[in-house]
């Protein structure tokens, strides 16, 4: 079985369909870009899962699939909300238990121009409860250039979030140290007025009901990720001097499942500005029914960007990290924007 076998296409048909608009919608008046991501997100996330089990039910019709890991959805264009969204998804790489789901996101039916590519990682698993393991499942064969390529930068995702896992350790280095020690030397200053890192936290609650209920006992990851989407929206507009947008999910890790009756505590920090982009960071944290289990869930890392009516990036103010935890924060944060702007396109 090919990786174009596992394709599956849907369509948002917003141009037509009013009521389905208004639920997508940012504000009810003309605005760039005023398509809600966070919705969107809940669709990819369910669009990957019906992806995956498709494909591991050819082997284990009792088996399910669980999200692992959304990795790197860049925006490239604002979304236009009175025009079709086309999702085009297929599995580009299978490893020993987990599929890599890459979804196209366009508003061209002809898939010429993409308004963002996504990339979850996806998991099989078999039995229940404390009887739950993950499930091997056969490879796909990759026979067409675009096929083989596609698996090779599914590949390459997986070690480049190793490395950059592994490049928490690292020190700073001779200029990351001396952007730091200005940062805090600023704080120092008389009449000093500026955005502390300690300040820029925010936190919400959630109980999940059976109506999060996705496979049985166990909440909708796409549910969970919206919600954590439109709190760091929210906390970016505290500080947007204009009008936050989005444009990257970096990362979201599933760490634990989260079952009917848990209580969600959302912790929201916005850990670093660049020139006109924000980065911000969510913990999610789930405290069972019973009280006895208290975990992290997920860890979720969104990038904003602040602009005018125009859509035109527009300065945002610097945050002040002051605690060595707020440090590696920013520090973090700014490694991967510098390692985003290499891999920019020239103008």
């Amino acid at each position: 079985m090919r990786p174009l076998d596992t394709s599956i296409k849907r369509a948002l048909p917003f141009s037509r369909d009013r009521q389905l608009r208004r639920k997508f919608m940012i504000v009810d008046k003309q605005i760039p870009g005023n398509m809600r991501w966070g919705r969107l997100l809940e669709q990819l996330d369910k669009l990957a899962e019906d992806v995956a089990l498709d494909y591991v039910h050819q082997f284990e019709p009792e088996a399910r699939v669980v999200t692992a890991a959304v990795d790197d959805i860049a925006l490239h264009v604002p979304g236009d909300i009175t025009r079709d969204v086309y999702l085009r998804a297929r599995i580009n790489y299978v490893g020993r238990t987990s599929m890599e789901v890459g979804i196209r996101v366009d508003q061209d039916k002809e898939a010429e121009h993409s308004l963002a590519a996504c990339y979850f990682t996806m998991v099989a698993r078999t039995g229940e409860g404390e009887e739950a393991e993950s499930l091997p499942i056969p490879s796909l064969e990759y026979e067409s250039d675009l096929e083989k390529e596609r698996y090779r930068a599914a590949i390459e995702r997986r070690k480049s979030y190793r490395r950059q896992i592994d490049a928490l350790e690292e020190p700073p280095s001779k200029e990351e140290f001396h952007h730091l020690r200005e940062l805090h030397q600023a704080q120092e200053e008389e009449g000093f007025e500026g955005l502390l890192a300690g300040d820029l936290i925010r936190s919400s609650m959630e109980r999940m009901y059976p109506d999060h209920e996705n496979v049985p006992k166990k909440i909708f990851g796409g549910y969970v990720i919206r919600r954590a989407f439109e709190l760091a929206l929210m906390h970016a507009e505290e500080i947007a001097p204009n009008r936050p947008v989005f444009v990257r999910v970096n990362r979201i890790n599933f760490l634990q499942p989260i079952r009917i009756g848990d209580k969600l505590d959302f912790t929201s920090r916005i850990v670093y500005t660049g020139d006109t982009s924000m980065s911000i960071e969510i913990d999610i944290e789930r405290t069972s029914l019973d009280k006895v289990t208290k975990a992290l869930s997920n860890t979720c890392v969104f990038t904003f960007v602040n602009v005018d009516e125009d859509m035109e990036s527009q300065p945002v103010p610097t945050v002040y990290p002051t605690t060595y935890a707020e440090d590696e924060r920013y520090l973090n944060a700014y490694r991967r924007r510098k390692k985003e702007r290499q891999m920019e396109p020239a103008e």
